[in-house]
């Protein structure tokens, strides 16, 4: 699947989950029995660990469809990319999208600095670079600070990783960003700037 048809048939799932109207797709028993053998998945998603961020569920689609790395913060560390890596490179996804979402945990922690116990603090060493040069005097600081770090995740991606690098370069892979909003179900696209 080229990567624009990847990123219309999420956004459309995601149109259907914030209207309510989902197809639940593949969710079958039979279509379970035709994934034993092997998974193709269209897409990889990058998201946040909080359990209000389902990616199969926001983006409506089923069993076998996506393959989703999860983390506080969509952080990344070297787990999270070479499971990445290896949806490029194995399963050749052409689609790589990090999501965002309102009210993240991890990156208000990050804003408010607050004090992190354990081992917060590692979390929060991953995302404080993405929150340099943040105008704490404009507009909605929060939601500016989870945008920079979804764009800083998309980039980080391109450039920390052979794999997802030269998959993008070959133009074999498009790395996509997004916002969602808890409150509308609804997941908006990242301009490189906005």
């Amino acid at each position: 699947m080229h990567a624009q048809e990847a990123l219309e048939r999420l956004m459309a799932g995601n149109r259907r989950y914030a209207a309510m109207r989902q197809l639940h797709p593949h969710q079958t028993n039979f279509h379970r029995q035709t994934l034993v053998d092997g998974q193709h998945p269209f897409a990889a998603i990058l998201s946040c660990s909080d359990s209000r961020v389902p990616a199969e569920i926001i983006f409506d689609q089923g069993l076998g469809d996506l393959f989703i790395v999860r983390t506080a913060g969509h952080a990344i560390d070297t787990l999270a990319m070479a499971s990445l890596e290896y949806a490029v490179l194995a399963l050749e996804v052409t689609l790589l999208m990090v999501v965002g979402h309102s009210a993240c945990g991890a990156v208000t922690a990050v804003v408010k600095d607050q004090p992190l116990p354990g081992h917060l603090p590692a979390l929060a060493e991953h995302i404080r670079p993405a929150l340099t040069g943040l105008d704490r005097t404009a507009g909605d600081v929060l939601k500016q600070a989870i945008r920079a770090n979804t764009r800083f995740a998309a980039a980080y991606l391109a450039r920390h990783s052979t794999i997802i690098g030269e998959a993008v370069g070959a133009d074999r892979l498009q790395i996509a960003t997004g916002y969602y909003d808890l409150t509308t179900g609804q997941v908006d696209l990242l301009a490189a700037g906005g």
